[in-house]
C-alpha cells in the first residue's frame, strides 16, 4: 500500500530525531545496508523490520522450547533460551538509552543473538562440535549458526535479509568471536554475559544445584546479595564506564568480581557433577541421531533445511534446530522399541 502522509514523513522525522538525540558515536538507522536492496517500510526504520523479521521467524519461537542451563527442568519458572534472550534485550536496551546508542539496533541484535543455539543448551553444542570433528573436520559454534539461521534457513532458504550491523552483532556475540563493529553490538555482547551468570545463579539455587552460602563472597561484597542488585551496580558501572571510554567497557573492580562468580559458575554448575551426568545422557542422545541422519542415503528429513548444503551441514542444520523435546522424542523413536500389541 502507497504510504499516507504519516509514512511519507516518518523517515525524516527519525532521521531528525537520530541526529539530535543520539551519540556521534551511536550507529544510525539509514541507509539499509542489506545484501538484497528492498524499498523501506513507510512506519518502520531498517532496524525495527530486522527486529519483527527475527520475532516472527520459526527459529525464535523455539527458542521456548531450548534448554539455558537444566534440561527438561521440574518446574515453570526455570530459564529458557527464549526468556534469556529477552533479558538479554532488555537489559541492553536500557544500557543503550543511557549511552544514547540506537536502541533498534541493540534490540535486534539482543533478540536473534541465540537462534542459532542446538538443544540442550551449551553441552548439545559441545557434543554437535566434537561429532562434526570426528566425522567431517568441521567446527560448530553457535554464533556462527546463529548468522546462517537468518542468512539461509529462515524463510524456506531465503533468509531474513537483514541489515549488516545487526547481521554483524549476532556473529559477534561471543566472546570466541571477532568484536563487533558498533558500540550497539559489544553492548549485547557484554550484558549477554552480565545476564546469564546472574540468572543462571538464581535457577542453580532454585534447583538445589547451589547453595548460596558458597557463592565467592569477594565477588558478593562487590556486586550484591541478590540477582537483581547484582545486575543493577553491573549495568550502572558499565554505562558510567562506557560513557568516559567511548566504548562499552567495565571497570576494573566489577569486571574482576563478575569473572569471578562466572569461574565459580563453571565450576561448580556448568561443569559440575550435576552437568556431567547430563553430559553423557545428551551425548548418547544427539551422538545417536547424529550418526543416524549421516548414514541415511538422503541424509535427514526435507534435506535437513537447505538442500543445496553438503550432507555434513544438513545434519547440522537439521539437529542445531531441534528443540529439546522434539530431538528427546525422535531419539526415543529411533531407540526405544515400540510396544507390541497383546
Amino acid at each position: 500500500m502507497h504510504p499516507g502522509p504519516v509514512g511519507e514523513d516518518f523517515h525524516a522525522r527519525r532521521r531528525a530525531w537520530e541526529e539530535a538525540n543520539l551519540s556521534p558515536l551511536a550507529a544510525r538507522s539509514w541507509p539499509a545496508r542489506r545484501v538484497h536492496e528492498e524499498d523501506d517500510c513507510g512506519l518502520r526504520s531498517p532496524l525495527q523490520r530486522d527486529r519483527d523479521r527475527i520475532v516472527h521467524s520459526k527459529a525464535f519461537r523455539r527458542l521456548k522450547h531450548k534448554t539455558q542451563v537444566f534440561v527438561a527442568p521440574e518446574g515453570d519458572h526455570y530459564r529458557t533460551r527464549l526468556t534469556h534472550t529477552l533479558e538479554v534485550t532488555q537489559i541492553s536496551r536500557t544500557v543503550a538509552r543511557a549511552l544514547a546508542l540506537n536502541e533498534d539496533l541493540t534490540e535486534a541484535i539482543g533478540l536473534g543473538h541465540d537462534l542459532g543455539h542446538p538443544p540442550f543448551g551449551h553441552i548439545g553444542e559441545d557434543v554437535l562440535d566434537r561429532c562434526l570433528q570426528d566425522r567431517f573436520g568441521r567446527a560448530f559454534r553457535h554464533f556462527e549458526h546463529s548468522l546462517r539461521v537468518v542468512d539461509v534457513l529462515e524463510r524456506d532458504g531465503r533468509g531474513l535479509n537483514l541489515t549488516a550491523d545487526v547481521r554483524d552483532g549476532i556473529r559477534c556475540h561471543s566472546g570466541r568471536s571477532p568484536t563487533p563493529a558498533t558500540l550497539e553490538g559489544r553492548i549485547v555482547r557484554l550484558v549477554d554475559r552480565i545476564a546469564y551468570i546472574n540468572h543462571d545463579i538464581d535457577d542453580a539455587v532454585r534447583a538445589g544445584v547451589l547453595d548460596v552460602r558458597r557463592l565467592p563472597q569477594d565477588a558478593i561484597a562487590v556486586l550484591g546479595e541478590t540477582g537483581s542488585v547484582r545486575i543493577d551496580r553491573l549495568v550502572h558501572d558499565l554505562v558510567e564506564h562506557s560513557s568516559r571510554a567511548g566504548d562499552v567497557v567495565q571497570g576494573d573492580e566489577a569486571g574482576e568480581a563478575m569473572a569471578a562468580l562466572r569461574a565459580f559458575m563453571f565450576d561448580e554448575v556448568y561443569l559440575g557433577e550435576v552437568a556431567r551426568r547430563e553430559h553423557e545422557r545428551i551425548d548418547l542422545v544427539l551422538r545417536t541421531l547424529f550418526h543416524h541422519y549421516v548414514g541415511l542415503p538422503d541424509g535427514p528429513p526435507d534435506g535437513g533445511g537447505a538442500p543445496d548444503a553438503d550432507l555434513a551441514q544438513r545434519v547440522t542444520d537439521y539437529l542445531a534446530g531441534m528443540t529439546d523435546r522434539y530431538c528427546i522424542r525422535t531419539f526415543e523413536q529411533l531407540a526405544v522399541p515400540a510396544s507390541l500389541p497383546l
